[in-house]
């Protein structure tokens, strides 16, 4: 699946040589490092448990030769020699104290599309972060249009039905003629809204600079999210979590929404205060809400979500995909191809901006 570019940041082509020197393993040695690696050739370390697809796409795409790919496993910190060598960075999160361990790093791809984990102080400023942005296109879409589904035609009451052994018909409202807000019109949210127009809903949303997007009525600017809110009958958080967006739904924004509306968080849990959400699905100011998102997880099981009536809790589950590891693999491809060529990266994430 081809992704949509997104030129943002470039970084200098790697110093010397270029010469093939894989390893598909932690190198052993008492200091790590392994056995003895040519300084000309630039090292990319991979931090994962299983980077077949990443070794493999590498290969098919003819890079193999053209970089020193080195895997080390999740469960150790790397090697302190790899890291001081390291020049790009495939990795779910940072390693303790990246920023003085890796002096030569210039490029750090994120296994995530959220990168919040990239935004401490360990991390060198001086390297390139990209994110995995819109490899969850088609997963995280149709994950959502379940939601919606299982909002509108009342599908968890039915199953627990079953279980009762009652038979209990309802007349479920359709999503035709129904009004979708989408707060956070990226890729995913721009495929949502195609998806969802077919169904015949009425799609409105925001983006940080409006402009027309295909399947949209309208497309409003942040500042107008009370708008939205107020039109929509479901409610669908695709937006990061900045500074300017953490607890954006709180009492108040939910007092906007109508009380049959519903609300689908697919963002980050960050997004929602969760006290107010529980009171107001309690209280039926809201008709309920789907969470795939929370400000920690696994979701303790304390936590009012699991028990309040009209909330329906998903582990995390949106953007995961049996191949999620290939779709990736193709974007860090197309940007190890651009890395080696000292061409503008895609999926650049803006630190000051916070995705």
């Amino acid at each position: 699946m081809r992704q949509p570019p997104d030129d943002q940041g470039s970084v200098d082509p790697p110093r010397g040589r270029r010469r093939l020197r894989r390893h598909a393993q932690r190198p052993r040695g008492r200091d790590g490092a392994g056995e003895r690696l040519s300084v000309s050739t630039p090292l990319l370390l991979i931090w994962l448990d299983e980077a077949g697809d990443y070794l493999r796409a590498a290969q098919a795409a003819g890079l193999a030769a053209s970089v020193e790919l080195v895997t080390t496993p999740l469960a150790s910190d790397p090697p302190e020699a790899l890291l001081a060598r390291a020049e790009a960075l495939l990795a779910w999160r940072p390693p303790a104290r990246l920023g003085a361990r890796a002096p030569r790093l210039r490029w750090i791809q994120s296994l995530t599309g959220g990168c919040e984990q990239w935004f401490g102080p360990d991390v060198p400023a001086q390297a390139t972060l990209t994110c995995a942005r819109g490899t969850h296109r088609v997963q995280m879409s149709e994950h959502i249009l379940a939601a919606l589904f299982l909002c509108s035609k009342d599908l968890a009451a039915i199953v627990l039905d079953q279980a009762e052994r009652r038979w209990r018909r309802r007349v479920n409202p359709t999503l035709a003629g129904a009004t979708l807000g989408i707060l956070g019109l990226g890729a995913i949210g721009a495929e949502v809204a195609r998806l969802a127009s077919l169904l015949g809903m009425r799609v409105i949303g925001t983006k940080r600079e409006p402009a027309a997007v295909p399947g949209v009525e309208r497309v409003w600017a942040p500042a107008d999210t009370p708008r939205v809110l107020a039109e929509s009958d479901f409610v669908l958080l695709l937006l990061p979590a900045t500074a300017e967006t953490r607890g954006l739904i709180d009492k108040t924004a939910l007092a906007a929404m109508k009380p049959s509306a519903f609300l689908l968080n697919f963002g980050r849990g960050e997004l929602v205060v969760d006290a107010d959400l529980v009171a107001a699905v309690r209280e039926r100011r809201i008709a309920g809400a789907v969470l795939d998102v929370f400000p920690t997880e696994p979701l303790p099981a304390e936590h009012a979500f699991w028990t309040t009536p009209g909330i329906v809790v998903l582990p995390h589950v949106g953007g995961l995909h049996p191949h999620r590891d290939a779709l990736v693999a193709e974007l860090w491809c197309d940007n190890l191809t651009r890395f080696l060529a000292g061409r503008p990266l895609r999926q650049v994430v803006d630190r000051a901006r916070g995705y």
